[in-house]
């Protein structure tokens, strides 16, 4: 086993522990009106949208989705109910990440009001309602929770996409998204998002390495590092003020943070308070599933 990962029985030790602090808090909490601490699977309020998902996400993107989809169909299946077992109701996915029909078999006979299924739409496509239905029917669901146009990198992106902008106001209308969003790549773009009264939900690349965050180059994939923090921070700031909802994404670094020391700064940095709503990471195994609800929960019960 690699250093970097941790085993099942450290992970058992771990989370008793854990749970013995929670006890011993909500022991506490009776006699001093203090509150239990959050954790990675609370269901948490995503902006002002009225709806609900666990703090912390599956991701089925990983480098576009590859690494999920080389687990294939039983492996992911697996991975997936075994997320949901731990308290995970929230899948975040996308239609060039090719996992659509692999979300739709994973989630087979969960009850659907208890998930919170994410997808994204990238570009313009000339008629988006129909593309949105075949989402729907890839899926296996009657309704989408949260659409968010993927990947804008320009200033003016809601100009370039209102095609796009104005059939997703339809289909919330019609019910048949819940929320609808932008997921950006460029700093231009994301302060846009910070300000637009259409945004219900940002999805935000954010660690404090830097790795992979937005830029003020109009290009998804420009080189960033720790300087891009703060301006994304300063934008991150307006959504809240504006009501938005938050998610953060790239908390691992797109996987290059390999360093169990990269990963630890990195969530405790996306869980001080106010950051985000929630967070979504592309899980490959039940071990990192394991160590990512551990280390939120060390770092959420040091918020209170």
């Amino acid at each position: 086993m690699r250093k970097d990962q941790i085993s099942r029985r450290q992970f058992i030790r771990n989370t008793a522990a854990l749970a013995g602090g929670v006890f011993l808090s909500s022991c506490v909490s009776r006699d001093t009106g203090k509150k239990s601490p959050p954790t990675a699977i609370d269901q948490v309020a995503l902006g002002k949208t009225g709806l609900k998902l666990s703090r912390l996400g599956l991701g089925a993107g990983s480098i576009g989705g590859s690494i999920q989809r080389n687990l294939g169909t039983e492996k992911f299946n697996q991975l997936v109910r075994y997320a949901y077992d731990r308290g995970i109701t929230y899948i975040d996915t996308a239609d060039n990440y090719k996992t659509h029909t692999m979300v739709r078999d994973a989630v087979k006979g969960l009850p659907r009001e208890k998930l919170f299924i994410q997808s994204k739409m990238p570009g313009v496509p000339e008629k988006p309602l129909e593309v949105l239905d075949r989402y729907r029917k890839e899926l296996g669901v009657d309704y989408i929770d949260s659409l968010l146009t993927h990947c804008a990198v320009t200033p003016n992106w809601e100009e370039q996409r209102k095609r796009t902008l104005d059939a997703l106001d339809e289909a919330k209308d019609k019910q048949i998204i819940r929320a609808h969003g932008v997921s950006c790549h460029s700093l231009p773009a994301l302060t846009k998002a910070a300000q637009l009264g259409w945004v219900d939900v940002n999805l935000v690349r954010i660690n404090p390495q830097g790795s992979h965050v937005d830029t003020p180059a109009e290009k998804w994939d420009a080189k960033s590092d720790a300087s891009h923090v703060a301006p994304v921070l300063e934008q991150m700031k307006a959504m809240r003020e504006n009501g938005h909802g938050v998610i953060g994404m790239k908390i691992i670094g797109n996987g290059d943070f390999t360093n169990p020391e990269d990963r630890e700064k990195s969530i405790r940095f996306a869980m001080q308070p106010g950051l985000v709503d929630a967070v979504v990471i592309g899980f490959k195994s039940n071990a990192e599933i394991d160590e990512a609800i551990m280390r939120m929960n060390r770092a959420l019960a040091e918020t209170v």
